[in-house]
Formats: structure tokens, C-alpha cells, sequence
């Protein structure tokens, strides 16, 4: 691990999967830096790695929706952030979920959170691509359960 890596790893960040709807198929992938930009508007951003095949979806779809993750809900976060992945259909089977009646995307139910956004702008930065977004709809909040976070390398749940 690079040391600017292990620098960055003493950070916690929340646990979120990004999901969009292409055509039939569903793509994901599980992100740690997705936050709030703006509350007035509501913006969101997001950053992917600009050599998969996500961002080659986003690029061509404006809409999709962010599940953030809670402490119970580290399989879910594995599944969708293992290298080769299967459809987003196929990691979600067996877990509560439903589609975003905004984006299509699928929403993981029991999380702490989930949205439904619509890209603004597309910045390149690096080996990765940001993307700006509008809130569409916050689908629903669960205050109640402890976020899933990533630190030193693991997912933990926080509290």
C-alpha cells in the first residue's frame, strides 16, 4: 500500500452503493466518497474509477441512486465492490430492495439512507470521474441504524 494510501485509509468514510439502470441490465458498485455538495440546491457528488464499466453507464445515464449502507449491511458492500462482479440484479438477490421510481436504479432497503439523483456535470479528475448531481428524491432515512463505514481498510459499523 502506497503511503499516501495507508494516509487516506486513517479517514473514515461512509459506505455507499451506486446503483443505475442501463437499458435491461443494472450496474453497481460500492463507493466511499459520495456526500452532500449543496443544500441549497440539494447536490450530491460521487467519484468513480474512470476505467470501469460504471462510468461508461453514467456517462450515458443521467439518472441513479445511492444506498447508504448501515453497520448490518458489510456482505451487501463486498459483494458489490468484488472486482468482475455479476449483474447488480444477481448481487441483490435475496436482500430487500425495490427500484427508484425516479432513475429505475435499484435501492437496497435497510440501509441508514437512499436518494435518487440526476448528473449535472461530469468532471475528470485523475483515475477517476466526479459527477455532480441533483437530488431527485430521498427515498427514505433510517436515523435509527448505525451507518457502515470504511477504515484502515475495513468495513465497520459506526456506534
Amino acid at each position: 500500500m502506497s503511503e499516501f494510501t495507508e494516509a487516506m485509509a486513517q479517514l473514515a468514510a461512509g459506505v455507499t452503493v451506486l446503483t443505475v439502470r442501463d437499458g435491461r441490465d443494472d450496474i453497481g458498485t460500492t463507493v466511499t466518497t459520495f456526500t452532500s455538495l449543496s443544500l441549497d440546491p440539494p447536490l450530491v457528488m460521487v467519484s468513480v474509477t474512470s476505467t470501469g464499466y460504471l462510468n461508461e453507464v453514467l456517462l450515458r445515464r443521467d439518472r441513479w441512486a445511492a444506498s447508504l449502507l448501515s453497520g448490518g449491511q458489510a456482505a451487501i458492500a463486498s459483494r458489490f465492490a468484488t472486482p468482475g462482479r455479476p449483474s447488480a440484479r444477481l448481487l441483490v438477490a435475496g436482500t430487500p430492495h425495490h427500484r427508484g421510481p425516479h432513475s429505475e436504479a435499484l435501492i437496497i432497503d435497510g440501509g441508514v439512507a437512499a436518494i435518487e439523483a440526476e448528473t449535472d456535470k461530469v468532471v475528470p479528475a485523475g483515475d477517476h470521474t466526479v459527477y455532480i448531481a441533483s437530488l431527485l428524491a430521498v427515498d427514505y432515512v433510517d436515523a435509527g441504524r448505525p451507518p457502515l463505514v470504511r477504515l484502515r481498510g475495513r468495513y465497520r459499523p459506526l456506534g
